[in-house]
């Protein structure tokens, strides 16, 4: 069987979105005349990864599920705890099925297809863990700016590996600095994953279950992690009314 076949999709679209000030659920907030989630599932059907997408849902999850259709699997987040907390939602519908899951993420409307071939082939064919894209960007100048404080940094060692994933409001200055940032797009070895899943905690601010600590686990246990570079416009996400200004003057 062909290593990519056993690739299971997970769309996380779960959250409100309150900062949107919209009484539609985030991810079907409209973008260039389909909703936000719609543009994800596109590019993850001409990627031709995985079969049918499973879709975590929450918030007003029977109109989401009412828009999309019925040529998705849908599994509800009662209680929205984080990005982690969904995926363990997941686990249960995928725990034999997948060899490799890719999560995505359904507020993010311009990751491309060709990056979600390459980031899942990549995991598929290296043997890893944990592969993840990072995003290297010129400066955090004009639009770029959206990734100063919303993106933890990568920090490599000498040799190119990534030893550290250090959060904005935990990062010094130095760190601040640095402009290889995280865009949270993750393809995980699934056994690993439901193992360390367990893992996670709440011991943060928001209480909340965070995905990203899968990186820290893995750095942990001295697990190489893969990566690939994206382009930085593939990264972007639409939390407010002010960013999805920004993504509709987007040039892609």
């Amino acid at each position: 069987m062909d290593k990519e076949s056993k690739i299971k999709v997970i769309i996380l679209a779960a959250g409100q979105g309150k900062r949107m000030q919209s009484k539609l659920p985030k991810v079907l907030i409209p973008l260039r005349g389909k909703p936000l989630v719609a543009h994800v599932l596109d590019a993850v059907k001409k990627s031709g990864v995985g079969d049918t997408p499973l879709v975590v849902v929450g918030q007003q999850r029977e109109l989401i599920m009412e828009k999309l259709g019925s040529g998705y699997k849908y599994i509800i987040q009662e209680e929205q705890l984080g990005t982690g907390h969904a995926v363990m939602a997941a686990q249960k519908a995928l725990e034999n099925e997948a060899e490799h899951v890719i999560v995505l993420y359904g507020d993010h409307p311009f990751i491309s297809p060709e990056t979600i071939k390459k980031l899942t082939g990549k995991q598929a064919n290296s043997n890893a863990k944990i592969t993840m894209a990072t995003v290297n960007l010129p400066d955090f100048k004009d639009w770029r700016v959206l990734f100063y404080s919303n993106f933890s940094r990568i920090i490599r060692d000498k040799n190119g590996n990534i030893i550290k994933d250090v959060q904005f409001k935990d990062a010094n200055e130095e760190e601040k600095k640095v402009t290889e940032v995280n865009p949270c797009y993750f393809c995980f070895e699934a056994n690993w994953l439901w193992k360390n899943l367990k893992n996670l905690r709440t011991d943060n601010a928001q209480k909340e279950y965070y995905l990203t600590d899968l990186v820290k686990i893995a750095m942990q246990e001295k697990i190489k992690i893969e990566s690939i570079k994206i382009d930085p416009r593939e990264a972007l996400g639409a939390n407010s009314k002010e960013e999805l200004d920004i993504l509709k003057k987007m040039v892609l």
